[in-house]
């Protein structure tokens, strides 16, 4: 018995035709199966109250079919909710229906619930991990710039002065102004106490160790953290992102020796230079509230500085200063090549960067407090 819920449908005169029949348990679609027939068709064929009884659908005289077609097709299928075979279809048909159909794609499996302790143990697993990695980068970097001090094969001719003028000279006029107003205001709020106790001269002694022990390492370090960690992070990840890595590396040139090592050389020697800098300035700002507020001379002010800070004040410091400055670099190279993904990879790295790097700088810096218990 044949039922025929639709005679020939014309959806405009340029338009290939469809019709449909269901016989002897069999849906037979003939014509064009396409996104400009299917809509009155599926809407005619959903309302068959048999459609759950037929064994097979054929293909016999089916002409054309896309995508969409091969969609409905899946969607009756499922409809019947049996496993319809596809019967009498031409190459051409049968190649678009294996391209299209999803029925044949594997379930997507449901995320396994990670428990309490599993999160846990995974973080410190990555936590391990990422240190060795960090240690194995430290290796690299500075093995690279210990032979880049005689052999500079491998490096842009004129990226050490470069890199210092970005790290060091451009960084100056925002280390002067925060050292002295960190200066002028420790200055500031000690001088109306030690005013109370007649112990004016005693602000030289407190401005100037606490800019030479703390004060100049640690807000000099943070600065350059954020201002010049923050660019070696994106611009090795930039550079990771867009394949430039991968590019130099193709090139026979390694990328921690052409990208890295200047900019190591370079926070080497501009790191301390700005500490002193800092120092300075910093100290200068407690000479203004010393000779205005507490009428204290130039001479004895700047000849407390000196007999209150000794040698070994200022080689911690130095050397407080150059650690600090290569681990931003580290760092910041660290989060740099590990990026993954695009635009928002960058953004992400660069923000662990600078955070990681200040971190590190305030333990190192606590580590270091130590010595002067020595």
């Amino acid at each position: 018995m044949e039922q025929r819920l639709s005679d020939l449908l014309r959806l405009s005169p340029d338009r290939l035709m469809l019709e449909y029949k269901i016989e002897d348990k069999a849906l037979f679609l003939i014509g064009s199966l396409n996104k400009d027939t299917i809509p009155e068709i599926y809407e005619n064929i959903s309302k068959e109250k048999n459609l759950s009884e037929i064994d097979k659908i054929s293909l016999e005289g089916l002409e054309q079919i896309d995508s969409a077609g091969v969609a409905l097709l899946d969607e009756l299928i499922i409809a019947s909710g049996k496993d319809l075979p596809l019967t009498g279809m031409s190459q051409m048909i049968k190649d678009t229906v294996s391209v299209f159909e999803s029925r044949s794609l594997p379930e997507s499996s449901k995320p396994r619930k990670i428990y309490m302790f599993e999160a846990v143990g995974d973080k410190i697993v990555k936590f391990f991990n990422e240190i060795f990695e960090m240690l194995v980068l430290t290796t690299d970097i500075v093995y690279w710039s210990v032979i880049g001090l005689w052999n500079r094969k491998g490096q842009r001719k004129g990226s050490f002065t470069q890199q210092g003028v970005l790290i060091g000279v451009d960084a100056l006029p925002i280390v002067a102004l925060l050292s002295f107003i960190i200066g002028f205001i420790i200055s500031l709020q000690s001088a109306s106490q030690l005013k109370q106790f007649g112990a004016n001269i005693f602000l030289a002694n407190l401005i100037a160790i606490s800019m030479v022990r703390e004060l100049g390492p640690l807000v000099t370090a943070i600065i350059v953290a954020g201002r010049s960690g923050s660019a070696i992070a994106s611009e090795i990840a930039t550079m990771k992102v867009t394949e430039e890595i991968d590019a130099l590396k193709m090139m026979a040139l390694n990328p921690i020796r052409y990208v890295v090592v200047p900019k190591f050389h370079a926070v080497t020697i501009c790191m301390p230079l700005l500490v002193l800098f800092s120092i300075m300035v910093g100290v200068f700002g407690g000479l203004l509230v010393g000779v205005y507020y507490l009428d204290l001379s130039l001479v004895s002010f700047l000849n407390s500085c000196l007999q209150v800070t000794a040698l070994k004040d200022i080689v911690i410091s130095m050397a407080k200063s150059t650690v600090f400055a290569w681990q931003i670099v580290i760092v910041g190279s660290h989060y740099g090549f590990q990026v993954t993904g695009g635009a928002e990879g960058v953004g992400k790295a660069t923000t662990t960067a600078v955070v990681i790097s200040i971190f590190s700088v305030i333990v190192m810096d606590a580590a270091f407090s130590l010595l002067y218990m020595i």
